[in-house]
């Protein structure tokens, strides 16, 4: 059975349902592209890697992981911090804006719980994925660590995955999240960059100049989403374009980008060719962003991909 550990922050979210009421969940960028992953694929191993506190949202928070069939043995619990939380706004175009109280999350401390030991029982992993908000919520003492424990995953022959996801509000500055940035490009065998998030952190919006930018690194699968248009495949095997089929109504775009990454780690796992991956991808994402909130109802998903 394949064996995945996603790594980063779950948080409890709300959403406003009128003027004067708000819904709360569970999401995160990591956490979302887990459970659409598991939901598609149950015979993957699907493990979050995150740290939680030990309060009411807490242990909610690890039940939802469990409802989800998510393996828990790498959530942390912090004996001092709490999950972040996050505002949902939707303009009526289904784009969203957020509001976060996380400088002081339980999951900036996630690294302060991972040793050689839990570096070990990782590298037993066939994918470590991450992204531009899980290298954001690090505390930037803990960077080092982090990379080191990256090192380590690839010389045991995990394959490393990265989304750019990029978030200003994380960072100190825009420089600061180039470098990491760098590194994870750097580090990755699979990467999963959007346009839009390329063109907010590194100023380059076309996306054959985004193709040519990661000439310069050896990684085994470069899937470029384009937006609204079409999906860039490169490997060894050569290049794709998927187009993307459009959404006639989009409610939400909360997760479009976590459900395509779930739909695509998943089917790559169970052995699916690139193409046919990103087009199962696609599909998850255009059928997500048409439904409220970060994760879809589950009768409502199975009924769709079951």
């Amino acid at each position: 059975m394949k064996n995945i550990f996603l790594f980063g922050e779950c948080m409890i979210e709300l959403m406003n349902t009128s003027s004067m009421t708000m819904k709360q969940s569970f999401a995160g960028d990591v956490f979302n592209t887990a459970v659409y992953l598991k939901r598609l694929f149950p015979n993957t191993n699907v493990n979050l890697v995150t740290a939680v506190g030990q309060d009411h949202f807490s242990e909610n928070m690890v039940k939802y992981f469990q409802d989800e069939h998510l393996g828990t043995d790498y959530v942390f619990r912090s004996e001092t911090k709490i999950p972040g939380l996050y505002a949902i706004q939707l303009d009526q175009f289904g784009e969203r804006s957020f509001t976060y109280w996380r400088e002081n999350s339980a999951a900036r401390s996630v690294m302060d719980f991972i040793n050689e030991d839990i570096t070990k029982q990782l590298s037993k992993g066939d994918i470590f994925f991450f992204s531009g908000i899980s290298l954001g919520v690090v505390r930037p003492e803990n960077r080092d660590a982090f990379w080191q424990c990256i090192t380590e995953l690839k010389a045991a022959g995990v394959k490393i995955a990265f989304d750019l996801n990029y978030r200003p509000k994380l960072w100190a500055t825009k420089a600061e999240a180039q470098a990491q940035f760098l590194l994870a490009f750097e580090a990755s065998d699979i990467l999963l960059p959007g346009v839009d998030d390329f063109a907010a952190i590194f100023d380059i919006n076309d996306i054959h100049a985004v193709i040519r930018f990661f000439d310069q690194y050896h990684y085994q699968e470069l899937v470029v989403k384009n937006g609204e248009k079409n999906v860039y495949c490169l490997s060894s095997a050569g290049q794709d374009i998927v187009d993307v089929t459009p959404v006639k109504q989009v409610v939400d775009t909360t997760s479009a980008g976590d459900s395509f990454n779930g739909g695509y780690l998943g089917a790559r796992m169970a052995g699916h060719s690139i193409t046919k991956s990103v087009e199962l991808a696609n599909q998850v994402a255009g059928f997500v962003i048409q439904h409220s909130g970060a994760i879809v109802e589950s009768s409502a998903f199975s009924s769709r991909f079951n």
